[in-house]
């Protein structure tokens, strides 16, 4: 008689729950929050600027203002970067450019040399940053880093073997 099955918790790779855990998106947590508290402050700040600055015109106003506003959507862009990925590829989303790409073109993440973020090492030869696992998030982004070379693993290209 055969023991118990193990649960879908247990940890294996190909297990709905361990799948899930691996496939969950990739956020920053330290730039998020740096971010997001830069953009208030500098909208607020803008604001305030706007509204005390002594013989300030409207101009002066609106130029404070829009610098304001500038600044807070930079940050809010830096803090929406992430990674998604699922059973068909994996999407980049960084400061400037998002990137959608099969399984097949990441052929390795590399995390070190003093990056400030994970790489993705693609087959054409390019190299691609990954924005959403940052060195300064400390050991969380070196778990984030190694996740995602586990889904590279699991995902990436095979040889003609399947392997």
């Amino acid at each position: 008689m055969a023991g118990p099955r193990p649960s879908a918790a247990s940890g294996e790779p190909g297990r709905p729950s361990e799948r899930s855990r691996l496939h969950r998106p990739f956020v920053p947590r330290r730039a998020r929050v740096v971010a997001l508290t830069i953009g208030a402050l500098a909208l607020l700040g803008s604001v305030v600027l706007a509204v005390v600055v002594p013989g300030g015109g409207l101009g002066d106003a609106a130029g404070f203002v829009t610098l304001g506003l500038l600044v807070a959507l930079v940050a809010y862009r830096q803090a929406g970067v992430r990674v998604l990925v699922d059973e068909d590829g994996i999407v980049v989303r960084n400061l400037v450019h998002t990137r959608r790409l099969g399984w097949a073109q990441v052929v390795g993440v590399s995390f070190g040399g003093g990056a400030p973020w994970a790489q993705l090492d693609l087959s054409d030869g390019d190299v691609l940053a990954v924005m959403a696992v940052q060195r300064a998030d400390g050991e969380h982004g070196t778990a984030e880093a190694q996740r995602l070379a586990t889904l590279v693993a699991l995902h990436g290209p095979r040889d003609a073997d399947g392997r």
